[in-house]
Order: C-alpha cells, then sequence, then structure tokens
C-alpha cells in the first residue's frame, strides 16, 4: 500500500518544510486540492461530499494553486511524487491544461498524477465563462486532448466542444502522466473507466469502496480495459490502522490519502507546524512501519 499526505488546507508556510517532513517518513505522494474562487452569495450548487451540501467551510480556506506550488516543493525533495486531488478541470482551457500539466511533470522529473474532476460549483464557471451544460460530455473531449498533447507528437482534435488545428507542445515529459478520475457517481466512474489510468474517492466507507471496485472492475471490462494499469486511490476510517488498509489491499486499492483534520468540518485550523510534523512522524511509526513489515 501507498500512502498519500493531505495537508488539508494549512498555512501556506508549511507547505514547504511538510512536503519534506513527509518524504522523510516513508509517505509515498503528497496532494493537492483546488479550488478557484469563493462567491459572496450562498452557493446555488449542492456540495456532494459533506452532509448538509452547503460549502460556506470553504470560506477564507487557503488553497494554493497545484500547478504553481508543485515545482517548488519537487525542487526540495527526491522521490515523493504529487497529486491532484483533484484539479476542477471543466473550468480550464484544455491546451493550456496541458501546456501546465508538461510543465509540473517536467520540473518535477516525472513525480506529477493529475488527478481530475468536474467541479460542483456553478460559480466557477461562471467567472472562468465556461458552460455548465453539457461539462461531462465536454470533459471527455478535454481528457482526449491532454493525451494527445502529451505525446509530444503532432495533435489535432475535432469534437462537439474543441476544434483545434494540427499543434504539438514542448517540453513533454518522458513518461507518461498518470490521469485519474475523481468523483462516486455513476458517469465519474464510466469516464475513468474509458479513458482515465485511475480513480481517486474523496471518503468512503468500506463498503462503499468495495461496490466501488466491484463496479470499476465491471466498467472496464465493459470498455475492453480490464488488462490495462488502473490506480485506484481511496480515504477513508480503515486508512488509519493496519487491519483497515490490509482489508482495503485486498480489495485493489494501491494508495491511502492520510488527512489528520476534517476539512469539510469548518473549523479553523490552529495546528502548528510542529504539530503538522508530529502527527506525520507518529503515523509513519504506528502505521506505515507496521504495515509495510
Amino acid at each position: 500500500m501507498k500512502f498519500g499526505y493531505h495537508p488539508t488546507m494549512c498555512n501556506p508556510d508549511f507547505y514547504l518544510p511538510l512536503a519534506k517532513a513527509a518524504e522523510e517518513a516513508d509517505f509515498d505522494d503528497f496532494v493537492f486540492p483546488d479550488s478557484i474562487c469563493f462567491p459572496e452569495k450562498p452557493s446555488i450548487s449542492k456540495y456532494p461530499y459533506n452532509e448538509d451540501g452547503k460549502g460556506g467551510f470553504l470560506e477564507d480556506v487557503p488553497f494554493l494553486d497545484p500547478f504553481s506550488t508543485i515545482p517548488l516543493l519537487a525542487s526540495h525533495t527526491n522521490k515523493i511524487t504529487f497529486s491532484s486531488h483533484v484539479i476542477k478541470l471543466t473550468v480550464r482551457q484544455p491546451v493550456l491544461v496541458a501546456k501546465q500539466l508538461s510543465t509540473v511533470a517536467v520540473l518535477s522529473n516525472n513525480r506529477f498524477n493529475f488527478g481530475v474532476g468536474l467541479s460542483p460549483w456553478k460559480e466557477d464557471f461562471i467567472v472562468t465563462q465556461e458552460t455548465w451544460e453539457g461539462r461531462g460530455k465536454r470533459m471527455d473531449e478535454m481528457v482526449q486532448i491532454i493525451k494527445g498533447l502529451l505525446s509530444g507528437d503532432f495533435f489535432s482534435f475535432k469534437g462537439e466542444f474543441y476544434n483545434l488545428p494540427t499543434i504539438k507542445i514542448c517540453p513533454v515529459p518522458t513518461k507518461n502522466v498518470p490521469m485519474y478520475m475523481g468523483g462516486h457517481s455513476e458517469p465519474a466512474l464510466k469516464r475513468a473507466a474509458k479513458y482515465l489510468d485511475g480513480w481517486m474517492s474523496a471518503g468512503l466507507d468500506f463498503e462503499t469502496n468495495k461496490a466501488v471496485m466491484k463496479r470499476l472492475r465491471e466498467l472496464r471490462k465493459q470498455y475492453n480495459r480490464e488488462n490495462d494499469s488502473f490506480y485506484h486511490v481511496t480515504m477513508g476510517p480503515e486508512c488509519y490502522e493496519p487491519d483497515g488498509i490490509k482489508k482495503l489491499e485486498e480489495l485493489g486499492i494501491n494508495e491511502c490519502v492520510i488527512a489528520f483534520r476534517d476539512a469539510y468540518a469548518g473549523e479553523e485550523d490552529n495546528r502548528t507546524l510542529e504539530q503538522m510534523i508530529g502527527e506525520i512522524n507518529s503515523f509513519s511509526e504506528t502505521v506505515i512501519s507496521k504495515v509495510r513489515i
């Protein structure tokens, strides 16, 4: 089992020392969420990952841009990877994303995993002047464009939403950048199984994880991709103790993302850097070291 560390939108000054500490404590991955902005008026959208569906807990929460921050952290580390969990892809332009993605992958020496999602907030689409309607189908085209451009060859695309002349970008990374789909809905699982290299959850209990893994196997077989490499990332209560991790491994989960604070609770994060490094080291000693005996 691999382990990702989620700093849960902490003090921006802490990111660099936390990345170093996570690498030294044998975490494999450092996870970045994504948020564009916060609306003055209450959102007209329902948030799918907490009980009341409201997004008020996100006000004044410091979200750093993953594309800008990861190269800095990568320049001060050697082996830990970095993952977006997840980039709100459909509020961005795909050619520009491909350029940003390739730059991060090159500067990090192929240590970037690209997790993507739709964005549940209609306001994100309004302020970036992207279309809310048809966002799922548009995302399918975006994924194909990004993968095509990351090949380094000349690439063109003609679809319902995008029409690109033949172009190429340079530089591109020397290895494939894994692309993972975030989301629990049936369309998200279908998109992951058909187009992408893996799937990410935002926190599920064991039985739901089990059901999702079963459905992904069915869908990958349906799309004739059951023999392709596919990476599974989850968050949830089983990730925090060795017996639970063993159960997740038996399901086929590849990575547990560890967060030591419930970011959805809306409480202020008053942890010091020393406390956060202590959390990392304690988990490494009590869980990671036990699992990897």
